[in-house]
């Protein structure tokens, strides 16, 4: 907008008319300068001293009169005259308007409001060094090797397919690249088997090549555990592991099972938001971890871990990893005989020691059932992410697999599946009479945490739990311990509705108290917004590492 502003003649000065540019820039460009004339008038308006002559400046004058002044405020072919006070007014405003704070200073303070809160949240319910928590988890780990999804494709010569597929498994290129495409758009994070050796050891030498890869400790059960013993846990993990894995482990995690020459080796094809393939662009971060595992389906580790756990006594037991079954060749029977194993090793567990099992990507609907059926009863506690929520709520329905969900979901539908999914499972556990009552479950989602917990249960400080788990998804994402607010950001909306159903209550995003709880029926509900890491290391981990975070304060 331009504005143009005429001094009008009077008897005592002919004045002749100047135009101020005050718009040289956009008004709504934070950089956007009061021209010199303008903050001189200002400045001579509230002394009370108005010039005597018309006065003119380099940068855009600004002619008045000390007589009867008037001012014509030309509008393009319009022209208002306006007296004094209301040229007073009018610049009043304009001079609020460019001395206002710039927004960026202003999201700077909320994000800085909100993480010093969290983070209070947090150190509300610490652990004692006098009684660290003791945690056995089990099974599996491997090694990772991180990196860039579609450069690794590139590099290998994969071209991007026009038919995004889903395929419960990998046995050539084509299928990958229908893989991926169906996956990276969303951005949706997805873990598939591939039945080729050759096409695994294609892709495994090719990542070794690329610049910039990274190896870590992999699996859901190693990631967890070494969170856990950050966190001053002491650590049972069950596992088969090379020497070289067991030493780069913390002092405070005692591994069990047996010694293999080669770790299992998952790729983890990381992506930003915003990368392209070809006609494909990813809405979101994420990743698409591709594994050939020989060791860790068989839960080989799962016999000495449980001799070692009747003299560990933990107070925990986390179980992960079985996703690793998914779609692998076993024999007839071999599947169902090794989770009845694992059930009997739960049922003998102490009655007053807390159960979690965190879900994973899953697409085997057998293997799904017979999860269902004699592992899931077992635990009081569940863990998963937006994906994961809904696929094991449609198999509790009857239904079958949900393949892909929104990335990205509203509070108040994620809510929802949770009061669904704590209803289906304690119903369904108490006509059969077989398992725990589900106590807990915690969802993690890229915007956002939430936790329900039955009140009176074993589970405590929810409050704090639910800030830790935010934390540590900026912490793990952006690759460091302390959080720096020029790499992140919130994209919870202001407020959040509780339930999609009609009329139910909003709840405003408090930067002063950002997580929210209350209670519903028997348990206890709490919401909070994650610092969503906008430059990103690492994605893959993160549920683990976020599930673990949140279980430390509650045990």
């Amino acid at each position: 907008m331009h504005i143009e502003i005429h001094p009008i003649s009077t008897a005592k000065h002919k004045i002749e008319p100047a135009v101020t540019s005050w718009f040289a820039s956009s008004p709504s460009s934070p950089d956007a300068k009061l021209p010199s004339a303008a903050r001189f008038y200002v400045n001579r308006l509230l002394e009370g001293d108005v010039p005597p002559s018309s006065e003119c400046s380099s940068d855009g004058g600004v002619i008045f009169s000390s007589s009867k002044l008037a001012m014509a405020v030309e509008f393009g072919n319009s022209a208002v005259v306006i007296k004094y006070g209301t040229v007073l007014s009018f610049v009043m405003v304009l001079l609020a308007y460019w001395l206002r704070p710039p927004v960026r200073d202003t999201l700077d303070g909320r994000l800085d409001t909100v993480l010093s809160s969290l983070l209070r949240a947090e150190r509300k319910a610490g652990l004692s060094d006098f009684a660290r928590p003791r945690v056995a988890i089990g099974f599996g780990g491997c090694v990772d090797i991180i990196v860039d999804g579609v450069t690794l494709l590139n590099k290998v010569g994969l071209e991007p397919s026009s038919q995004p597929l889903h395929h419960d498994y990998i046995e050539n290129a084509e299928q990958l690249a229908q893989s991926f495409a169906y996956f990276f758009p969303p951005g949706a994070a997805s873990e598939r088997f591939v039945m080729n050796d050759t096409l695994f050891s294609q892709l495994v030498e090719a990542s070794r090549e690329l610049p910039g890869n990274r190896w870590s400790l992999g699996g859901n059960a190693a990631v967890m555990a070494s969170r856990m013993a950050l966190e001053g846990c002491e650590v049972l993990l069950g596992a088969d592991f090379s020497p070289e894995l067991t030493d780069v482990l913390p002092q405070q995690i005692t591994v069990v099972g047996n010694v293999v020459e080669e770790p299992d080796i998952h790729l983890i094809l990381e992506y930003p938001s915003g990368a392209t393939w070809g006609q494909y662009t990813s809405k979101r971060a994420n990743r698409f971890i591709v594994h050939s595992d020989d060791h860790n389906p068989y839960l080989a580790s799962m016999e000495a871990f449980e001799r070692k756990l009747k003299d560990f006594h933990p107070d925990l037991l986390v179980v992960g990893g079985m996703q690793m079954m998914d779609n692998f060749p076993f024999r007839k029977g071999e599947r169902e005989a090794l989770l009845d194993r694992l059930a009997q090793l739960l049922d003998s567990s102490s009655p007053g020691m807390g159960v979690h099992f965190e879900m994973a990507s899953f697409v085997d609907e057998g293997l799904l059932s017979e999860l269902l059926r004699l592992v899931l009863p077992r635990a009081d506690s569940l863990g998963m992410n937006e994906q994961e929520l809904p696929n094991l709520l449609s198999l509790l329905r009857g239904g079958s697999v949900t393949l892909l969900s929104d990335p990205n979901p509203r509070v108040a539908t994620v809510l929802d599946q949770m009061r669904e999914l704590y209803r289906l499972v304690n119903r369904q556990r108490r006509d059969s009479g077989v398992g725990r009552p589900l106590t807990r479950v915690h969802v993690h989602t890229l915007a956002f945490q939430a936790i329900i917990v039955t009140r009176g249960s074993q589970w405590k400080n929810t409050m704090s739990a639910t800030a830790k788990a935010s934390l540590t998804a900026n912490r793990h994402v952006c690759g460091s311990p302390d959080i720096n607010l020029s790499k992140a950001k919130l994209i919870l909306d202001e407020s959040f509705s509780v339930s999609r159903r009609e009329g139910s209550q909003r709840i405003p995003l408090q930067e002063t108290r950002p997580v929210s709880c209350w209670h519903e029926d028997d348990y206890e509900v709490c919401v909070a917004p994650v610092l969503v890491c906008t430059e990103v290391y690492q994605t893959a981990g993160g549920g683990d590492n976020i599930s673990a975070a949140g279980l430390v304060l509650q045990i």
